[in-house]
C-alpha cells in the first residue's frame, strides 16, 4: 500500500527545492561508480596498471584529474581479466560523506502512530515536504486542518502558516495541540532581521569525484533538518488568531424566493427540494441523545400551508418496561413533533425562530416537541430557542452533520449520527464583590442541560463532558475572539498540564492549573457590553452563550 505525493507550482521558476538527507545505517560500505562519459566527452586514452583504457564515448573527467584519483588509490579495474580489460571506476567509500541523499520514493515513512483525528497524517511526511519547498518565515497554507498537522510542523520550523476546516472538532483539536506545544529554539542566521533571515544549520563535509579529480577541499552540505538549538531556551507558539466567515448580511426571510420543486405538494407547504432530503434522513436515522439515547420517528411528513415549519410527525414511545411506565410520564407515549430547518449554507437566524414559533402557536393539537435543525446557529437565535417558556412544549436544537450538505457522500453514508441534540450551557456571570479582584466579573461554567428523551424532562448535565471552552469578554456579536481558555477535560499528561511540566521554571503552575477548570480568570468587561462563552462537550458538539453584561 502506497501513496502519491504530488507537488506542483503555479510558476517553476520560483520553485524552492532543498536536498534533504539521511544517515547512512553503516560506514563501512564501498561502491564502484562509472568514469565513462554516457555522452560523447573528453576521449583520450588512459593507461593504469599496465591496461590502456580508451572508452568510446570518453571520460567525465580529464586527464589530469584521472592521475588525481590513481595517486589517491581511488581507481578501481572492473572486469579485468586476461581476456577482458573491463573498465575503470571510481571507489567512493561511506565516509566520503555519512548521508543518503533523499530521492522520490519514502520507503521509510510510517502512519501516525498517535492519532488523536481519524485521518491524522504522520508529522514526518508533512516536515519532509515543508523541509524540501520552503525556508524560515515563508507561508504554508493547509485548507484541510485535520488535527492541524500542518500547522504545527509549520510552527516547529519557523514556517507562517494558515489553516482551516469546516469540522468543528478540527479546529478544537487544533487549537489545543497548538497552544499546549512546545518546541525547540533554532539559532537564527542573522538575530536582528528575524525568522525570515533563516537559522543556523549544521554542515558535514561531502567529498566527492569532483573534489578528489581537482584536488579541492570536500564540498559542505547543509543539513535544512538539523538547526542549531539553543538549549538555554524553548519556545511555545506564536500569537495566532482563530477567525470564523463573518455572519452575512441576509434579507429577512419574508423575502427569501423558495427553491423550485418539482412536487405540487412540496411547493404549496413552502418546502425546498434540500429539506425533504433532510426530512427522509431525520425519519430514517431520528435524533442522537447523550448517551447512546436517541428520538426516533414512527413517521414524518411535510408540514402543510406552514413556511417556517417544514415536517411534523410523532415519535416512537420509548420501550422503558412495565416497571418504568408511570416514572416516564408523557415520554413513554408517542408525542407529536414539528421540525424547522435552518439554512443551507448560513445560521439559523432569529426572525425564523420568532416566525416558526408563531405558526406552531396555531396548530391544534398543539405539538409536544419542537426541533429547530441547522448546521449553524446565530447566538441570538440559540439564546431564545433556549429561553423560551411555551408551557407543555419543549424546544430543541439539533446540529445537523455537514455530509448532508453532499449529496453523493450523504447517499454512501450508513451512519446514524446525521442530526444531534445540542444542550444548552448553563452559564454563570457573577460581580467579584471582595478581594484584590473586587468589581471584575468572572464566568462559571456548570455545564450542559440535556433533553433526556427516556424521560422527556430537561436534566442538569454537568461539566465533565467539557472537551474545551472559550471566553470573549468583549463579544462584537459577529466573531468570537477566545481571550481566555480551558481544556477541563485534558488528563495529567495532556493540555496546559503537560506545557506546564515542560516550563515549570517560566510560567505560573497555579495559573495553568485554573486553564483546566470551569471557573474563568476575572476580567474587565469591553466596551460592547456583552461576553460570549462557546462550549464544545466530548461528542464535538458546540453551544454558544451570549450574556449582557450591565
Amino acid at each position: 500500500m502506497f501513496d502519491y505525493l504530488l507537488w506542483y507550482a503555479k510558476d517553476a521558476k520560483l520553485i524552492k527545492s532543498h536536498e534533504l538527507f539521511v544517515p547512512k545505517e553503516s560506514l563501512d560500505g564501498i561502491s564502484y561508480n562509472q568514469l565513462q562519459a554516457s555522452a560523447l566527452q573528453d576521449r583520450y586514452q588512459f593507461e593504469y596498471n599496465g591496461v590502456k583504457y580508451n572508452p568510446r564515448n570518453g571520460w567525465r573527467v580529464k586527464r589530469e584529474s584521472l592521475e588525481r584519483l590513481a595517486k589517491a588509490g581511488r581507481l578501481y579495474q572492473a572486469g579485468h581479466s586476461e581476456s577482458s580489460i573491463g573498465t575503470l571506476k571510481y571507489i567512493r567509500y561511506d565516509t566520503d560523506f555519512q548521508y543518503f541523499q533523499i530521492d522520490n520514493t519514502w520507503n521509510q515513512q510510517s502512519s501516525e502512530q498517535n492519532k488523536v483525528y481519524v485521518v491524522q497524517t504522520a508529522e514526518k511526511i508533512i516536515e519532509r515536504c515543508m523541509l524540501l519547498s520552503t525556508d524560515p518565515g515563508d507561508l504554508v497554507f493547509d485548507p484541510t486542518c485535520g488535527s492541524g498537522t500542518s500547522a504545527f510542523v509549520a510552527e516547529q520550523w519557523g514556517r507562517r502558516w494558515i489553516t482551516c476546516d469546516t469540522s468543528r472538532v478540527s479546529a478544537t483539536l487544533a487549537k489545543e495541540r497548538l497552544m499546549t506545544s512546545v518546541f525547540d529554539y533554532h539559532e537564527l542566521a542573522h538575530p536582528e532581521e528575524g525568522v525570515g533571515s533563516g537559522f543556523r544549520y549544521k554542515t558535514v563535509p561531502h567529498v566527492t569525484l569532483r573534489s578528489i579529480a581537482n584536488n579541492e577541499p570536500p564540498e559542505q552540505e547543509t543539513l535544512y533538518d538539523q538547526p542549531n538549538v539553543d538549549s538555554s531556551r524553548a519556545r511555545v507558539t506564536g500569537p495566532f488568531t482563530v477567525e470564523a466567515v463573518p455572519a452575512p448580511v441576509v434579507k429577512p426571510l419574508g423575502d427569501l424566493p423558495q427553491e423550485p420543486a418539482s412536487d405540487p405538494s412540496i411547493a404549496r407547504s413552502g418546502e425546498t427540494l434540500r429539506q425533504s432530503d433532510w426530512r427522509e434522513e431525520l425519519l430514517r436515522t431520528g435524533i442522537r441523545g447523550k448517551r447512546g439515547q436517541y428520538i426516533l420517528f414512527s413517521r414524518l411528513e411535510p408540514m402543510p400551508g406552514t413556511r417556517y415549519l417544514h415536517a411534523e410527525g410523532e415519535t416512537k414511545p420509548n420501550t422503558l418496561g412495565a416497571e418504568r411506565v408511570k416514572e416516564a410520564g408523557a415520554a413513554y407515549n408517542a408525542q407529536r413533533i414539528v421540525v424547522s430547518f435552518g439554512p443551507d449554507h448560513a445560521p439559523l437566524e432569529q426572525r425564523q425562530v420568532e416566525l416558526a414559533l408563531q405558526e406552531a402557536d396555531t396548530l391544534r393539537p398543539k405539538p409536544t416537541i419542537m426541533v429547530f435543525a441547522a448546521f449553524q446557529f446565530d447566538p441570538e437565535a440559540a439564546k431564545d430557542i433556549d429561553e423560551t417558556n411555551w408551557p407543555g412544549v419543549t424546544l430543541l436544537k439539533a446540529q445537523m452533520n455537514p455530509d448532508l450538505l453532499t449529496e453523493d457522500l450523504r447517499k454512501g453514508r450508513v451512519s446514524n449520527e446525521s442530526f444531534w441534540l445540542i444542550g444548552q450551557p448553563d452559564v454563570k456571570l457573577e460581580q467579584l464583590k471582595k478581594g484584590e479582584h473586587k468589581g471584575k466579573w468572572q464566568v462559571t461554567v456548570e455545564g450542559f442541560d440535556y433533553y433526556n428523551t427516556r424521560t422527556g424532562q430537561i436534566e442538569s448535565g454537568g461539566s465533565d463532558r467539557i472537551a474545551v471552552w472559550m471566553l470573549d469578554t468583549d463579544y462584537d456579536g459577529r466573531a468570537l475572539f477566545p481571550r481566555q481558555v480551558f481544556f477541563p477535560m485534558s488528563g495529567e499528561g495532556e493540555g496546559w498540564s503537560r506545557l506546564a511540566k515542560t516550563l515549570r521554571a517560566e510560567i505560573d503552575e497555579e495559573l495553568i492549573e485554573a486553564y483546566r477548570g470551569n471557573v474563568s480568570l476575572p476580567f474587565e468587561p469591553g466596551k460592547f457590553n456583552q461576553i460570549a462563552i462557546k462550549i464544545v462537550d466530548d461528542r464535538g458538539i458546540e453551544s454558544l452563550k451570549v450574556i449582557g453584561v450591565k
